[in-house]
């Protein structure tokens, strides 16, 4: 098994990718240690020490690291990786996606939300996925978009700028109500 691996916009993220499906759709994300106990995937990830955050998507892993360098930690995650798969342990228990949260609008912005939700499909999500990443529609109220990041995203130094400069300029250019784009907590 060859596992490659991509650097992330975010410094304290690496994108794995094992070459073999991972969740095959939809994304989990994994914050702590206690949260990992329907993933044997994210159980073993966290017991390298140094590991701070685990985000399966459908191709990849991302791990994210605490302040020890990734020389050192990039080994010890490779073997994670490649014995999870050599043991043919499923990748999460349950295998549900991973909820991101009941999603608020007003019914009279129903297309507006599914323009907006169309958007983030088609040209934000791969993109972001790329990354190591995940972006999701929590809301829409009074012009502004409510937009949950995770994985490598979440805590990248550049998210802001990706936030306002890319996203926020999109969707204002295709659904001129838009009048700012927010990130909230997932």
């Amino acid at each position: 098994m060859f596992i490659q691996t991509e650097t992330t916009p975010n410094p304290q993220t690496l994108k794995f990718l094992p070459g073999e499906p991972v969740l095959g759709e939809g994304t989990r994300e994994f914050r702590a240690p206690d949260e990992a106990g329907a993933s044997p995937l994210a159980q073993r990830l966290f017991a390298v020490p140094g590991v701070t955050g685990v985000f399966l998507g459908s191709d990849f892993v991302s791990v994210t690291k605490d302040e020890q360098d990734w020389q050192h930690l990039k080994p010890a995650i490779l073997g994670a990786i490649m014995e999870h798969y050599l043991s043919d342990a499923p990748i999460v228990v349950d295998g549900s996606v991973e909820d991101t949260g009941e999603e608020f609008f007003d019914e009279k912005d129903e297309a507006t939300v599914a323009m907006l939700k169309e958007l983030l499909d088609e040209r934000v999500r791969p993109a972001v996925a790329n990354d190591g990443g995940d972006i999701t529609f929590r809301g829409y109220r009074d012009g502004v978009v409510f937009l949950s990041m995770r994985g490598a995203c979440a805590g990248c130094p550049s998210s802001t700028a990706t936030l306002r400069m890319g996203i926020e300029n999109l969707m204002r250019h295709f659904v001129p109500e838009v009048q700012e784009v927010r990130a909230v907590e997932a």
